[in-house]
């Protein structure tokens, strides 16, 4: 390992003693200076495989989720009869507006059609990935210029984005996960220019079952993207973190 990968290990494992905090109904996260807030909603944009599977752990978990799609949601009354009493279909400003935070889970393409007023002030966690084959051709992208997180910051520019959930299969989501302190339990990576925002991720992953590794700030989130080392596998805290400080900056 250079000293440069050594670096990167250290600055950015996060030991899964650190978040061993289990589920329940009340969750406080850190809010300003001497509040907790208490999130029991989750505003779901997207109910494919990705939104889908989110949506199925986090009633398992307790919490309430209002899921959304760009056709309306008259096409989501299967989804929401599995779901169960804890979800609700509506449309995607109806699910920013009633989420404590929201996962978008979108299309890259389509992320010029989020709801950007119902988001500001709010979490929202970035399940996206670029695929040029349906997103088209971004230069800024293939250059290595930005990351589809920033671009989905810019977007929503009053909100507080952090990347979670792209880099692992969707019907792993409720699979793959473990209790905390289980041996090799797999890690998911998160990146966030809030704190707060990557520390919401780094309790929902464990709550889902999964160590967390910090990547760091946004313009770092291109680590985990499409292709890279760290993109699909089952790798524990120390495995991603090592092929996070492998990736390339372009593919």
């Amino acid at each position: 390992m250079t000293a440069s990968k050594y670096y990167f290990f250290l600055r950015h494992l996060l030991p899964s003693s650190q978040c061993r905090a289990r589920s329940s109904v009340r969750r406080n996260f850190t809010g300003p200076p001497g509040v907790a807030v208490i999130m029991t909603t989750i505003g779901i944009i997207g109910a494919g495989n990705i939104g889908s599977q989110i949506a199925r752990k986090s009633v398992e978990l307790g919490y309430d989720v209002v899921i959304s799609n760009s056709r309306g949601p008259e096409t989501l009354t299967d989804l929401v009869a599995e779901l169960g009493p804890r979800a609700r279909a509506a449309t995607a400003a109806e699910a920013a507006a009633a989420g404590d935070f929201a996962v978008v889970t979108v299309p890259l393409k389509n992320i010029g059609d989020l709801p950007a007023a119902p988001l500001a002030g709010k979490i929202v966690v970035d399940t996206n990935n670029y695929y040029w084959e349906r997103d088209g051709h971004i230069p800024a992208l293939d250059n290595g210029e930005t990351t589809t997180s920033e671009m989905l910051q810019e977007r929503l520019p009053e909100s507080k984005v952090a990347k979670a959930f792209n880099h692992i299969y969707s019907a792993e989501i409720t699979t793959h996960g473990t209790p905390a302190g289980t041996e090799n339990r797999r890690a998911l990576a998160t990146a966030s220019d809030h704190t707060e925002a990557s520390n919401l991720v780094t309790r929902l992953y464990n709550e889902f079952g999964f160590d967390t590794v910090n990547i760091g700030a946004l313009s770092e989130s291109w680590r985990i993207e499409r292709d890279r080392p760290g993109y699909g596998p089952r790798l524990t805290a120390a495995g991603l973190t090592e092929k996070l400080a492998e990736a390339p900056r372009t593919i």
